[in-house]
């Protein structure tokens, strides 16, 4: 009879295979919905996840200009940059980043936020698509469809 082994196994870079996941964001919590994407851009919804190794998956994300903030986050929330010169710190609401020219950032950034900093996050990063409609060019690579408010009741914002 063969033994167990014990020891833990670190996948290397060129064993990884990734794989292409579609989410709708229509209705959903800002929030929630990055926590989820940025587990699978980690890897971390695999047995085989290594925290060295970029062994996510891609996401598209459609529809990320529907998404919703619960309470009044909308225009309470507050996120600040800075410009580089002497008191130039600048302000802004995800309602105004909603409305604006980019409406896909405030999820870009909610993302970004949730993957650690460095090359390997910057790497991760790579590999989120966002769209603000419904269309998007990644259609060759079958996605298979994520219902991310099936698998929570509060993932989808309500009224």
């Amino acid at each position: 009879m063969k033994a167990l082994h014990k020891t833990t196994r670190s996948i290397k870079p060129a064993e990884v295979e990734k794989q292409w996941h579609l989410i709708d964001a229509d209705g959903l919590v800002v929030g929630r919905l990055a926590a989820i994407v940025a587990n699978i851009l980690r890897g971390k919804h695999k047995p085989s996840y290594t925290p060295h190794v970029d062994c996510g998956d891609h996401v598209v994300v459609i529809n990320a200009d529907k998404v919703r903030f619960t309470g009044n986050k909308l225009q309470d929330k507050r996120y600040y940059r800075h410009t580089g010169h002497i008191g130039g710190i600048k302000e802004t609401s995800p309602a105004k980043v909603l409305e604006g020219r980019f409406p896909e950032r405030v999820l870009e950034k909610a993302v970004e936020r949730m993957v650690p900093r460095g090359p390997l996050g910057r790497q991760q990063m790579k590999a989120l698509h966002l769209y603000a409609g419904t269309e998007h060019p990644h259609a060759g690579q079958a996605p298979a469809q994520l219902d991310v408010a099936a698998m929570n009741r509060k993932n989808k914002a309500t009224a």
